[in-house]
């Protein structure tokens, strides 16, 4: 069964968000609120340094995976003009 929520704090809790909401939606809060949880080890998930840290791996092999192809049209020029000049 649910605790019992204070009425003060429900009203004071009201009350700070209607004043302080500068167009942001319901959703946004409420995904803020979930992701403070998991960061403060409340919940489990997956905590934003851990998101920072995958997003971070997933842009450096992106770049390696440019470089790779970059290479390759590279070396396969370089291997043509070198069966030229043998000729």
């Amino acid at each position: 069964m649910p605790e019992k929520i204070d009425p003060a704090l429900r009203d004071w809790t009201i009350r700070l968000v209607g004043e302080r909401r500068i167009g942001l939606g319901r959703e946004s809060v409420r995904r803020w609120a979930l992701q403070a949880d998991i960061d403060d080890g409340t919940r489990h998930g997956m905590t934003s340094a851990e998101h920072a840290e995958i997003k971070r791996l997933r842009a450096g092999d992106a770049l390696l995976r440019r470089n790779v192809v970059v290479l390759r049209a590279a070396t396969s020029g370089a291997a043509d003009g070198l069966v030229d000049w043998v000729i």
